[in-house]
């Protein structure tokens, strides 16, 4: 399968994004499971306003998108985004982050939005 060919300045943006180690854990976290704001302020110890400046980021460049459930925003990786594939490939590289996500549900502090 040839994989879709992305501009190098974007792409070097979206790696400049993903250079950071939060992010990319971001990334590789939601590559599993949606997220809301909260539980990523959790799991990386840092404030509301911080995170939100790591999500915004990523859902300028489309990487990640958002969804309303009732009062709550969540977070997913944008499966349609044209880095996807180039995403998908350096995630494949990672290990899973599932653990930080289990970790919360012991702790009591991930959100059920249904």
């Amino acid at each position: 399968m040839k994989l879709p060919v992305v501009d190098i300045e974007k792409t070097a943006v979206v790696l400049k994004l993903l250079g950071d180690k939060t992010r990319l854990t971001m990334v590789k976290i939601l590559d599993t499971n949606d997220c809301c704001v909260c539980e990523f302020v959790e799991i990386f110890k840092a404030s509301q306003p911080a995170i939100s400046q790591h999500i915004r980021k990523l859902k300028d460049v489309g990487i990640v998108r958002e969804k309303r459930r009732g009062q709550w925003i969540i977070y997913s990786l944008n499966r349609d985004s044209e880095y996807f594939p180039m995403i998908q490939t350096l995630l494949d590289h990672l290990p899973n982050q599932d653990f930080k996500l289990k970790e919360l549900e012991e702790r009591g502090l991930r959100i059920s939005c249904d």
